[in-house]
């Protein structure tokens, strides 16, 4: 019968610091939104976006697209898309979106209409919001919960995505993505 290796103990908590910085090192990356640009299929404009996966409380996936784009006139619009999958969500519009962090609360307008692709489309999946106004007034990288009546209750969105979504009204050419 084998007997098995017995460390000192004074051996045991280096040894464990050593390894938890090792799997800290080379682990995947949990956290982490990226800022994405390219050029929209209108010629002379470009798109700087922040795309993320999220699962609301009920464990349903939304596509979570914040972007800024400029238009050939020179004007910035700053959106909030959500996509649910095809066929598991209808979204009615127009729906406001409730956002909370702590004890503030906005309510951002749905522009989906005002979109000819998301208008057109009929699976009726995806939803789009003005985000400048939350924007203009979020001074911290605090979490948010976001809700959609008749849709989902809560949809949290933590605080690297909050980070990213802030970066982009300021967001230029010569920033690293």
């Amino acid at each position: 019968m084998i007997s098995p290796v017995r460390l000192p103990r004074w051996l045991l908590t280096p040894l464990a610091l050593a390894l938890a910085l090792v799997l800290l090192l080379v682990g995947p990356d949990i956290g982490c939104a990226q800022i994405q640009v390219h050029d929209d299929r209108v010629p002379g404009t470009a798109m700087v976006r922040s795309l993320e996966s999220l699962r609301d409380l009920d464990y349903q996936s939304w596509q979570v697209v914040a972007y800024r784009q400029e238009t050939a006139a020179g004007t910035p619009s700053l959106r909030l898309r959500l996509v649910g999958f095809p066929g598991k969500v209808r979204l009615d519009h127009p729906t406001s979106l409730q956002v909370r962090s702590g004890r503030r609360q906005w309510q951002l307008v749905d522009v989906t209409l005002s979109q000819p692709q998301l208008a057109a489309d009929s699976r009726s999946a995806a939803a789009e919001f003005d985000l400048a106004p939350l924007l203009a007034d979020l001074d911290q990288d605090r979490p948010l919960r976001l809700s959609l009546p008749g849709v989902f209750l809560e949809l949290p969105v933590p605080p690297f995505v909050v980070a990213e979504w802030r970066r982009l009204p300021d967001w230029g050419p010569g920033d690293q993505p």
